[in-house]
């Protein structure tokens, strides 16, 4: 086995990883470098399908305020917001926005080369970044790709996977990677291990996620022993396309409904006015649970959105993606509607950070979707997320400067146990059909731990998941990536069950129908693996 060692390990290249890294390289002192891992190729992840745009409370947007974005978010957070965490990020978003121009992001602009705002669901005032019209997150990570391939102080590692991280006495020391193309395994020593692994969306069988959205870090923290917090709530997005083919359904922005797109049956009958005042720009729990609903009464696999209200031109301007993508499937966003259906898209759980992306392990630190640092509370305001990846990342590169990174010389017996398990030689391993498995769950998650749930769902779904736990044969050594994913989907999956097992309420994203009404205490759900084996 390779060994290595790097002042600061990344793994991770959404926006989260992609920034932290130059902000890293930018300030900190490295004298062992910095590594940036992904497991796919530079460029590709969750963050590149985020359409609608990014949060920014910028000074010279008169019509908003700190004080406006706190509110906003706070009310759509369930009562789990925390309010230090939220008043943190606002405040930072102008200058992260600023320090972003430096590195060559560019927002959408008018003709006074003024910078364009648009208007989200649950939103008071209009305080959305968007680029590239409606491919925010694809022209950001172009971006930093760009400015983190041509820095040569930034090592980085493709189709390289983290299999465990190396943990002594609450310490991480480093991680244990592993290369899919090779199978060749590697120990990487590091005093600073930095997650941006991304969500979780590829747990269910419908979701606006790519195939690389496992929750791959979120397992790694949690079997290393971090504290992971709030795991039932998973957002679904209200408005993604209804048609299949694709790995993962493609998102309609909630930007379109923002910009005027109206929610309707087949007839073309408006419906929102029968769940709230707010219609169309309610929270996306509430109109996902209306569109759900509607689906249900009517036996339908889908509801439809009307966009022919907006001006033909400002449509094709403001959402070329969604108009080319919708065009592929023969439909005209301008006077046709487009098939909806509610969609896994964001997970507001994960491990439990402070604002310098600690997480409860001395070393190791979590950032973006992975991570949940309070912002989001049980039900995540429109284009929070994005926002939230670069500020955290801006803060963890602020802590790293005042610390001394010093590689672990010495190497104790609990972590050479943990190489020792990568180092022998390799068993003959017969191979699953990981893609079958990877259906099954993602089927049973949909069916008992999706929108609605109540106890019998989500104690069939333990059973089920805890059986093919069971079945799988792979301890330690995976034979490919697939099963690498596969077996932290299965971990991922029974901490989300057990969390909403436990939630008896419904809140936020997370709903129980034998659970109808919202408690008067509003509490996080805490879980640690040294507290509670995951069993039947």
């Amino acid at each position: 086995m390779k060994y290595s060692k790097y002042s600061t390990v990344i793994i991770g290249s959404g926006i989260a990883g992609l920034y932290a890294a130059l902000k890293i390289e930018q300030q900190v002192k490295l004298p062992d470098g910095l590594l940036l891992i992904t497991k796919s190729r530079l460029g590709e992840s969750n963050s590149r399908y985020a359409q609608g745009g990014m949060v920014a409370v910028m000074k010279d947007n008169k019509s908003d305020s700190v004080p406006s974005h706190i509110s906003d978010t706070i009310k759509a957070g369930a009562g789990l917001s925390e309010f230090n965490t939220v008043k943190f990020i606002s405040e930072n978003s102008d200058a992260v926005v600023k320090d972003l121009l430096k590195f060559g992001v560019e927002f959408d602009r008018d003709e006074n080369n003024n910078l364009c705002y648009t208007k989200e669901a649950a939103h008071s005032v209009r305080r959305i970044l968007h680029s590239g019209g409606d491919a925010t997150g694809k022209m950001i990570e172009q971006a930093l790709c760009r400015k983190v391939s041509e820095n040569e102080n930034i090592e980085i590692y493709e189709q390289t996977d983290a299999v465990e991280l190396l943990v002594s006495s609450a310490e991480c020391k480093g991680v244990i990677v592993f290369n899919n193309e090779t199978g060749d395994y590697e120990t990487v020593y590091s005093s600073a291990i930095i997650l941006a692994t991304g969500g979780i969306g590829q747990l269910y069988k419908y979701t606006t996620n790519p195939v690389g959205a496992t929750g791959d870090g979120i397992a790694l923290a949690y079997n290393a022993g971090a504290v992971m917090q709030d795991m039932e709530f998973v957002q679904f997005h209200p408005t993604a396309l209804a048609i299949d083919g694709d790995e993962n359904r493609f998102l309609i922005s909630e930007a379109v409904r923002g910009e005027g797109a109206k929610l309707c049956d087949s007839d073309g009958v408006e419906f929102m006015s029968k769940y709230d005042e707010r219609k169309e720009l309610a929270p996306r729990d509430i109109v996902t649970r209306a569109n759900y609903n509607e689906m249900q009464e009517n036996h339908t696999d889908c509801v439809y959105l009307n966009a022919s209200c907006i001006d033909s031109k400002k449509l094709a301007k403001r959402f070329p993606t969604i108009s080319k993508k919708c065009l592929e499937h023969g439909i005209d966003i301008a006077k046709d509607y487009i098939p909806v259906a509610p969609a896994s898209h964001y997970f507001m759980g994960g491990i439990r950070t402070n604002l310098k992306g600690e997480t409860s392990i001395n070393g190791l630190y979590a950032i973006g979707e992975a991570a949940s640092t309070g912002l989001h509370g049980g039900n995540r305001l429109a284009s929070n997320s994005l926002l939230e990846c670069v500020v955290c990342a801006y803060s963890v590169a602020e802590y790293l400067k005042s610390i001394e990174l010093k590689t672990p010389k010495q190497i104790d017996e609990e972590i050479k146990s943990i190489i020792d398990k990568y180092s022998n030689e390799d068993i003959v391993m017969e191979e699953l059909d990981i893609q079958s498995l990877k259906s099954e769950l993602q089927n049973i998650m949909w069916d008992y731990v999706g929108i609605l749930r109540d106890k019998k769902s989500l104690e069939t779904a333990n059973e089920l998941i805890y059986r093919m736990k069971a079945d799988f044969p792979r301890d330690v050594k995976c034979l490919n990536r697939d099963e690498y994913e596969y077996r932290n989907m299965l971990t991922v999956a029974q901490l989300i069950v057990h969390c909403a097992l436990n939630r008896k309420e419904s809140r936020g994203a997370h709903f129980r129908t034998d659970y109808p009404k919202t408690n008067e205490e509003c509490i996080h759900s805490v879980i640690v693996k040294e507290e509670m084996e995951l069993v039947k």
